[in-house]
């Protein structure tokens, strides 16, 4: 029903924001972890840019579209639905911080757990405050 509106596509990505942020947690919780296994490597996750580039995509239309006669050919503007995106698990396998082979800070893992918390309150308030609009409107 509110799919096509703004509130329905500010609250998906929101709701998208949100399963990210604790499938960010549960990569940060597992580098703490594992932070004094020999030879570990530290993971991240990205999703961010990812996003912003698909939601960029439908707004950024160039002056000349070619056109393509065949459904194999590349067309020079593809418009990718936000929906799609999936967030990317990375694995640091370059860098070495510790002398048995791994690589995680702990003091830069507890860091990256603040701010993904924060993030994570600032988009539960941002849900919140789209509801509450909603529920105005339907008084």
């Amino acid at each position: 029903m509110f799919e096509d509106s703004t509130f329905g596509k500010t609250t998906g990505i929101l709701k998208r924001g949100l399963d990210v942020a604790l499938l960010r947690r549960e990569v940060i919780a597992n580098n703490i972890a594992n932070a004094d296994v020999p030879n570990f490597k530290r993971s991240t996750l990205s999703f961010e840019s990812s996003l912003k580039k698909a939601l960029d995509s439908a707004s950024q239309k160039p002056l000349l579209e070619m056109t393509t006669s065949d459904p194999k050919h590349m067309g020079n503007w593809n418009v990718t639905d936000w929906r799609t995106v999936e967030p990317r698990r990375t694995l640091d396998y370059l860098t070495t911080s510790k002398n048995n082979g791994n690589n995680v800070d702990a003091e830069q893992e507890m860091m990256d757990s603040l701010t993904n918390q924060l993030e994570y309150t600032l988009m539960i308030q941002a849900e919140s405050y789209e509801f509450n609009q909603m529920n105005s409107v339907l008084k």
